[in-house]
Formats: structure tokens, sequence, C-alpha cells
């Protein structure tokens, strides 16, 4: 995850950018609908972020913004649709990390690699994992988990919404550098992982915030942390893994923006900045705050570094922890 006080200068400067955007913006381009397709469910996280972005995209190019989700193979399906069109800007993807860089890793049968077959255009933000646990777990605080984790036997078991997932690669990167080993349980989704959670079969869960925050309100779950790099204005209270010990940890679900591999340089930083233009809309952003989303509004520059260090971040994670697909 990007640190915090990167990530927030990048939201500053590229907001400011795209409200000052002058007649330099104004281009051609969209003479026709954009497709703007997603590889996940109707209703999901991914899919509301596309879709805020995309009614209000509908606006400013006073083109139809058709959302298309192609479901399937872990988000595969949508990404290599995308790969395969051309690079002329109206076939877009949105994406978290698990579709574009994690799947591939673990199923090894995409037929697009991330850093060779897209034009990152931009990182439109990112959600934090919270650790929670059930009321009746011992452990209190972070510290007291890490203390009862590494004389655990048999190990402690974790669940989440699914192999590859954000929280799941939370829970495995936590565990190396804690230097302890944690049983992963994964659920096909994350509200049977909650209802186990929440009912005691499962005592530790990873999970995104827009799920497990109203759990948590209700007493239902205690968080232990967010994974993220700063606290959430959603779970004030809650500290987080790098707060409680931790140092420089920072895991988060992002959501990017990109084109396929080609695309014009000005192409796509034109389309960059009709996006950070509804990013910084009161709107968007209180209803992407709702959803627990951080803006980063990165430029493609930035995006294409920071995709390059995830792919190799996440190589690493799966090869120490040897996590395979079921």
């Amino acid at each position: 995850m990007l640190p915090h006080r990167l990530l927030a200068t990048m939201a500053a400067a590229g907001l400011a950018l795209a409200l000052h955007a002058g007649p330099a913006a104004t281009q051609a381009f969209p003479a026709k609908p954009v497709r703007m397709v997603i590889g996940l469910a109707a209703g999901g996280t991914t899919d509301l972020v596309g879709r805020i972005v995309a009614q209000r995209l509908v606006d400013v190019w006073g083109q139809t913004v058709v959302v298309e989700n192609r479901t399937g193979a872990s988000g595969m399906i949508a990404a290599e649709a995308v790969a395969k069109a051309p690079a002329d800007g109206y076939t877009l993807l949105v994406t978290p990390q698990s579709s574009l860089v994690v799947a591939p890793m673990l199923y090894g049968k995409a037929a697009y690699e991330a850093a060779r077959d897209f034009t990152p255009i931009t990182l439109i933000g990112s959600t934090p994992t919270i650790m929670v646990v059930n009321p009746a777990f011992p452990p209190k605080s972070f510290s007291e988990f890490a203390e009862l984790a590494r004389k655990s036997t048999p190990p402690l078991a974790y669940g989440s919404g699914g192999i590859g997932s954000s929280p799941h690669m939370a829970g495995e990167l936590l565990s190396a550098q804690l230097g302890i080993r944690m049983t992963h349980i994964p659920y096909k989704g994350e509200s049977p992982a909650l209802t186990d959670t929440m009912g005691g079969q499962v005592p530790i869960m990873f999970g995104n915030i827009s799920v497990a925050g109203p759990h948590i309100k209700s007493g239902k779950l205690r968080a232990i942390a967010s994974t993220g790099a700063a606290r959430s204005p959603l779970l004030p209270e809650v500290p987080t893994v790098a707060e409680s010990g931790l140092k420089d940890f920072a895991v988060a679900t992002w959501f990017g923006l990109l084109g396929p591999a080609g695309m014009p340089a000005d192409l796509a930083a034109r389309i960059q900045r009709d996006v950070l233009r509804v990013l910084a809309t009161p709107e968007v952003r209180n209803r992407l705050v709702d959803l627990g989303v951080d803006i980063a509004a990165s430029t493609p520059e930035e995006f294409a570094a920071y995709l390059r260090t995830e792919i190799a971040r996440y190589a690493k994670v799966i090869k120490d922890a040897g996590i395979k697909a079921e």
C-alpha cells in the first residue's frame, strides 16, 4: 500500500490539477459510448467505486459510460477482455489488485501480464482491511494477539472471503512480518466468513471495512487493528497495525483504472484528468468516504510504478507462504 503521506500528497496535487485543467484537456475523445468493464459482481465495493466514477464521467464527457460486469475466474475474464481490446480509450477496466496481480500468480493461466498488457491510467483509491475477532477471543489488543499467536499450538486460524483476496493477503503478510504461522480458512465470500467469526467457529477474520464495520459497531465483532496506512475515518478509534508495533505494515484493497497496452500517453492523461475532476466533486468524495475508500488520484506514471511494486510484493508473499489456488 502507498504510504499515507505520499497518498495524500498525490491526491491533493492530482485533484488540484484536475480542477484547473484548461482548454488543452478538451479533445475529441470520447466521440461514442465508453465501456467500463468490472470483473466482480454488482454490488461489491469494486463495482460501486466503478459505477460512482462512471456516472459522473457521463456528465464530463457527454457520452454514455456503459458498466459491464464480466465475472468469473477471480476477475481474470474481464481483465483479459480489456487487454485484448483496441487501445483507443473506449474499453477501460476497473479492478482491485486481487484480479490484476494476485489471481494470475495463483492460477498461472492468465492470458495477460499486468505490467505488459495494460496502460495504467489512475489509482482511484484504496480501502483498508480490518482485523476482527469474536468478542470471546481473549486478546484485546494487537500486542496481546501477537503474543498469543507466537506461542499458540496448534496455530491460530483466521478466515477471509477467499483465497487470493486482499484480506487473505493481509493475513499472510502479517504472519510473515510477525514470524508466525496462522491457518487460513477460506470462505466463498465475506458474508459466510463473518457469520462464522461472529458465531465463534473461527476466532479471527480479516475483512474489508465496508463489510466488517457495521458488525464492529453493533458489538458482534471486536476490531483489533486496521491494516491501512492510517486510521479509517469510518472507525477512527481502531489503531493501525503499524501503530500497534509492526512498523511500516500497510495493506489495503486498491481500485485502479486501466486501459489496454499501447494507449497514447496524451489519451491516458486526458482520461486521468477527467477522472480526477470527478473525484474532486464533493458528492463523489463523500460517497467514496462512506464506502471507506481513501482517494489516491495518481498519475499514469505513479500508478505504473506502484503496480510494479505490488506485483513484486505479492509474488513474494505467495511464494513464501506457499499459497496455491484450490
